[in-house]
Parts: structure tokens; C-alpha cells; sequence
């Protein structure tokens, strides 16, 4: 049986091998300074030297061998084989060290508890049609005091159409929506042959709470261009932000009190 993961897997497979959007290895720039090129934010502190980092549905060739260079203790998890392979190939070519495993960011049973300091995670929660188990596992995984840092699409975004009307873009896909999106051509803001999932704002928020996270910030990426053209990336993006950024802290204690109040 097919399930969404075999599906993504293949999916990203084939993208990795296409070279299609998002699989792009990480640039000789983006080495001058690997950490400023991970978290431009600065979420992170002045180093990561020693940490021990999870990269989670992060495979391509990018995270993974950046944190290997600012001196991390790296972990890969991927769902793509073909997108581990680039971070090894990475790693091998500038003489790196990091470990690559290929799972599924809802299922990291491979790991003990508290194993890692900081979880990095790019956007891709939208694989999975439930997020609180990513949540959870994270929290699992995460030691106490340590920092997860992920991205998502904002729920609005994967509701709106891709291309405008005359009165601007149309709110066609449900938020309380069951099952995965619509398949869409290629696009910036949408990754074809891939199954999506919208995850709403009590979801993304109150799940990272009840997993046992405390939220210290929360970035939107700005994409915006007024100037762009109709319908274009920067365009589209001027009427809502396609993706969120939280930086949370995992809490000592996931039965402590400020875990119970986002108890539903």
C-alpha cells in the first residue's frame, strides 16, 4: 500500500534527481559563513561549535554540511534517499563529518530521548498530515532548554489560488480541510508531484505548546515585492506571507504547568 510516505519519498527522489526547486546544494557563499547562511536571525547565538544538531527533512545538501562546518555534531533525517545522497556527497567533498538517515519526521524512534540541542527543521511540515506527532517526536528528542527552530507554510497561503484575479487571489481551499491538497503545477510556492497538507494556526501553534515548547519568536519571512509582476512570486506575496518561523524552547518538564494550560 502506497501511503503518503512512500509517496513523498518518491517524489522528492525524483526532484532531487531533476534538480528541481529546492534541491539545490548549499553555495561556496553560504560557506564563507555557515551559521549567518542557516539563522539570519541569530536564534541560534554566536556559535554552534559542539552542539549536537538535528536537521530534520532537511536532506539536499544544505543544512546538513553548513552545521557540519560551523563545527556541529550533525543529524540528517530525510525522507529521500536521493536527498541524502547530496548531503553526503557535501560532507565528502569538503571533508565534513555527518550522519544521514533516512526516516520520516513523524517516526524518530531511531533516537534516545533528549539526544540533540537544537533541532533545525526547513519547511516541510506540510508532508506530513499530522504535525502534532512531528511536534511530539521533537520534543522527545529534544533535550531540556534546547532550541527547535522550524519554517512552515502558512495555512492562508496553501488556501489561496496560485494565480490572482482582477480582485486579487481567490480563498479557495477550505482551512478545515481533510486530506491532502490539490495537485498543482510547478510552482514557487507549491511543490508539484509532492501530497501537501494545510496545518491551521492552532495546529502549528498550540502544538508546538502541548508538545512541551515555549515560543520566544516568531519571524514571516518577507517576500513581499510591490513592484513585481502580476501574479509573481513577490506579487502573490505582497498579499500574504507564505511561510512562518518559531523559534521554541523545550521546556524541563513537558507535565509542568505551562504545559498543561495548552492542554485542550
Amino acid at each position: 500500500m502506497n501511503t503518503v510516505q512512500d509517496h513523498n519519498r518518491e517524489a522528492w527522489d525524483d526532484r532531487a534527481k531533476r534538480k528541481l526547486a529546492f534541491t539545490n546544494t548549499a553555495t561556496e557563499k553560504d560557506f564563507q559563513n555557515p551559521l549567518r547562511a542557516l539563522d539570519g536571525a541569530g536564534w541560534m547565538g554566536e556559535s554552534v561549535a559542539g552542539k549536537r544538531v538535528l536537521a530534520l527533512g532537511a536532506g539536499g545538501g544544505r543544512q546538513g554540511p553548513l552545521f557540519a562546518a560551523a563545527g556541529a555534531l550533525v543529524t540528517v533525517v530525510d525522507v529521500s534517499p536521493a536527498m541524502l545522497e547530496q548531503d553526503r556527497a557535501v560532507a565528502a567533498e569538503r571533508g565534513l563529518s555527518l550522519n544521514a538517515v533516512a526516516a520520516s519526521m513523524d517516526d524518530l524512534s531511531m533516537f534516545g530521548d533528549g539526544l540533540f540541542d537544537i533541532v533545525s527543521q526547513p519547511v516541510s511540515t506540510c508532508y506530513v498530515p499530522d504535525v502534532a506527532k512531528v511536534f511530539r517526536e521533537v520534543a522527545r528528542v529534544t533535550a531540556p532548554g534546547g532550541l527547535y527552530v522550524s519554517r512552515h507554510k502558512q495555512p492562508t497561503s496553501l488556501q489561496i489560488d496560485l494565480k490572482p484575479t482582477p480582485l486579487g487571489y481567490v480563498l479557495a481551499e477550505p482551512y478545515y480541510r481533510v486530506g491532502p491538497l490539490p495537485p498543482v503545477p510547478a510552482s514557487p510556492l507549491r511543490e508539484s508531484g509532492t501530497l501537501e497538507f494545510l496545518h491551521r494556526w492552532e495546529e502549528l501553534l498550540g502544538g508546538l505548546c502541548r508538545a512541551g515548547f515555549v515560543i520566544e519568536d516568531v519571524l514571516e519571512p518577507k517576500h513581499a515585492d510591490p513592484l513585481a509582476p502580476h501574479g509573481s512570486w513577490g506579487h502573490r506575496s505582497s498579499y500574504v506571507s507564505p511561510y512562518i518561523q518559531f523559534k521554541a524552547r523545550r521546556i524541563a518538564n513537558a507535565n509542568s504547568s505551562a504545559a498543561k494550560l495548552w492542554t485542550p
